[in-house]
């Protein structure tokens, strides 16, 4: 299906997480003015590097090929044309081909559902305690929100953490690009300290 997208910054949405975004740019205008006709949802995929020397990469070149559709939950209008907007993450999708015909930048995708692993829901369910735990320890000043907010199901929760953890956008991208909600897990493990993977 053409999707436009949104290209962003060391950003990665994660599925079933709230966005906010400030829209203010014309192209960005086009795309919001587009979706709301539409009422489809648009990509937010991770902006991988600047201009490159002497700019020689094209924008395309520079975003990454696998993102998440963003839903439209609410605009905000504001009297000099820009909106502020609340998104939800929905599904992963890997990019076919780009299409350049619009003042934004859209591309051919294909959904790509995380699979939950083959039959695994124990060992899910103790990633999933290892992965919360190491969360509390790295962020324990915010312990008891966590603990508060912390969705039960595994892959919410991967999306979860992987927003709070303190992560670069290649380890974020990396998260969202793995194989299955197992490989996802312990793809986040992987990146907490080592002392908390040990305690774990």
């Amino acid at each position: 299906m053409l999707t436009p997208l949104f290209p962003l910054p060391d950003l990665v949405l994660f599925p079933g997480l709230v966005l906010p975004l400030y829209v203010f740019e014309q192209r960005y205008r086009d795309l919001l003015a587009d979706v709301r006709r539409s009422k489809e949802p648009f990509g937010i995929v991770r902006i991988l590097e600047a201009g490159g020397e002497d700019g020689a990469k094209s924008f395309q070149d520079r975003v990454a090929k696998v993102g998440t559709l963003a839903h439209l939950r609410s605009v905000t209008d504001h009297d000099d044309g820009t909106a502020s907007i609340v998104v939800v993450g929905g599904e992963r999708f890997r990019i076919l081909d780009f299409d350049t015909r619009h003042s934004y930048l859209s591309a051919t995708v294909q959904e790509d559902p995380l699979p939950e692993g083959p039959g695994e829901q124990d060992m899910t369910a103790a990633l999933s305690r290892r992965l919360l735990d190491g969360l509390l320890t790295v962020r324990a000043a915010d312990a008891g929100a966590i603990r508060e907010h912390a969705p039960q199901e595994p892959l919410l929760l991967a999306s979860f953490a992987a927003t709070l953890l303190p992560l670069s956008g290649d380890q974020r991208e990396q998260a969202l690009d793995t194989i299955d909600l197992l490989d996802r897990l312990e793809t986040l493990i992987s990146f907490l300290p080592r002392n908390d993977r040990a305690l774990n």
